[in-house]
């Protein structure tokens, strides 16, 4: 049973979270064999300081974060 964890910042509609589902679904019972009801998705939302990249906390000031573009 295949289990998917995304982890990224916060900000995306419940329509963009049930379509990548759909398509990463689609993926792993084409291509690694399985069943769509044996495909479990989790999304983890975090706010952009809970992350840093490089050293640098995100979306604390200063240069821009990395992320998803609002």
């Amino acid at each position: 049973m295949p289990i998917v964890t995304i982890e990224w910042y916060e900000g995306r509609t419940a329509e963009q979270k049930r379509e990548i589902a759909e398509k990463l679904t689609e993926l792993l019972v084409d291509v690694g064999k399985t069943q769509p009801d044996h495909v479990w998705i989790r999304f983890k939302d975090s706010n952009q300081s809970d992350w840093a990249m490089g050293g640098e906390v995100q979306g604390s000031g200063g240069e821009p974060a990395l992320g998803p573009p609002d």
